[in-house]
């Protein structure tokens, strides 16, 4: 029989992000600098204007389907680890451990920096700083926005507030300068192309790329003001929103480029604005390209140190970095540690600036291996734990998890099939976190609540 143990709150959280905010962190991670690239990918491997218009409404679906498993998961189990604790409770905590090291080493740092490096790049365009200025401005960008965030929440749920609603404004001029062209003049038509299973599912990997991060919103999931289940309303008027961009988005495309010129182009949304305003307003696009980066940067700092909060609160030898700071309320420690790390990347990145393909290779199999473990966690917690308050439940269960689960195995089979060296290297930082683990030994473990998958811990 499994141990039942009584409730360990976390007294330090406060109630302090409205759903509108938690929509905002959602719409900010996912709409980054992918939308202006990803486009034209998707194009080059579809059939049809209308299958290249069908990838974005299946994405936006699939996503649906996940951000209902992950509003059960943080409805019932509100905690700022977010997958972490969901991992630890369903299949104990060297797994979730696992899953924190992934996370804190290689994907949430490695995306801040990845994205960091989108906006030096495009800052310099604007504002060239001489030799070494996209690493510049990469650098001060890790530095400014961890900082905001050290400061207190409120500066930091301000910035997001503000750089989510310029993002949405930049996105919906682009919008209108598509559907404002004049299309008299015929577009080039798009060769006749055969339906495969790999265009099929490299397709598919561009789109849910561009669509990825809806999942951090579990990590404000304990920081929500109202009843428990205000995260589901926070998920879904997310994904919904998003849809809708990216439709608007892909449609002005097409009505701009055509099929064709979107597959052609490497700068998609900068040949729209080029064909709709002149060659002279690319200067839009960069802004807006760095105020998107931006946006997904600083939800990224704000998600990225809950996990390693958490991790630190179960582990002895990480102890500081589970240290919230009651009058900013944050997780300052872990804020610093997740700052220097992705400034260490940054200033690696400056000395080796080809490796963006590399760590999407890198990250991909990690990010989709974890990602279907938390959809099985919501079936293991479902069986084990039916007892535990669930102020909202997945429809159709158990269909829905079942499809997310065997999107996610799909997804993790397609990284693995069509990726390089990148795959290996992700592999090892995963098996370097296994034997971190093995030398803190049991005794490291300061949760042994859920130390077993078998024993239960807080709800």
């Amino acid at each position: 029989m499994p141990v039942m143990l009584a409730a360990r709150p976390d007294p330090t959280l406060r109630p302090t992000l409205r759903v509108i905010d938690v929509v905002a962190i959602i719409v900010g991670t996912v709409v980054g600098a992918g939308i202006f690239r990803t486009p034209s990918l998707v194009a080059a491997n579809a059939t049809s204007e209308a299958v290249a218009l069908g990838a974005w409404v299946a994405g936006g679906a699939i996503s649906l389907i996940g951000a209902l498993c992950y509003a059960e998961l943080a409805a019932a189990y509100p905690s700022p680890g977010g997958d972490y604790h969901y991992l630890a409770r369903a299949f104990g905590i060297r797994l979730a451990f696992l899953f924190a090291w992934a996370r804190i080493t290689v994907i949430q740092t490695g995306s801040i920096a990845l994205l960091a490096f989108v906006i030096g790049d495009y800052a310099t365009k604007l504002a060239p700083l001489g030799t070494g200025s996209p690493t510049l401005y990469a650098a001060f960008t890790v530095v400014a926005i961890t900082g905001v965030h050290v400061i207190g929440v409120r500066q930091g749920r301000l910035i997001q507030n503000l750089l989510t609603g310029a993002e949405v404004v930049g996105l919906a001029l682009v919008i209108t300068a598509g559907l404002a062209l004049d299309t008299s003049a015929p577009l080039a038509a798009p060769p006749a192309a055969a339906f495969s299973g790999q265009g099929f599912g490299l397709m598919m990997v561009f789109v849910l790329l561009t669509y990825g991060g809806w999942n951090e919103a579990a990590y404000a999931s304990a920081e929500i003001r109202g009843p428990r289940g205000s995260i589901v309303r926070a998920l879904v008027w997310g994904i919904v929103a998003i849809t809708a961009l990216y439709l608007l988005v892909n449609v002005a495309y097409l009505r701009g480029l055509g099929l064709t010129g979107m597959a052609e182009s490497k700068t998609v949304a900068a040949d729209l604005m080029a064909r709709a305003a002149g060659v002279g307003s690319a200067w839009v696009i960069s802004v807006l390209i760095v105020i998107a980066a931006a946006t997904s940067v600083n939800a990224a700092v704000f998600t990225g140190a809950r996990t390693a909060y958490a991790l630190g609160r179960d582990f002895r030898p990480l102890a500081f970095l589970g240290h919230w700071h009651r009058r900013a309320g944050t997780p300052v420690n872990a804020l610093v540690a997740q700052g220097a790390l992705a400034l260490a990347l940054v200033l690696l990145g400056g000395f080796m600036r080809e490796g963006f393909e590399t760590m999407v290779e890198f990250t991909a199999p990690v990010f989709w291996l974890f990602f279907l473990l938390t959809g099985v966690s919501l079936l293991v917690l479902r069986r084990r734990e039916p007892e535990v308050a669930r102020p909202f439940t997945v429809p159709l269960y158990p269909i829905t998890p079942l499809l997310f689960c065997a999107t996610c195995a799909y997804l993790l089979y397609a990284s693995l099939a069509y990726s390089g060296s990148g795959s290996i290297v992700g592999v090892a930082v995963v098996a370097a976190g296994a034997l971190v683990l093995g030398l803190m030994g049991r005794a490291a473990i300061t949760r042994p609540d859920i130390a077993h998958p078998d024993i239960k811990g807080d709800a």
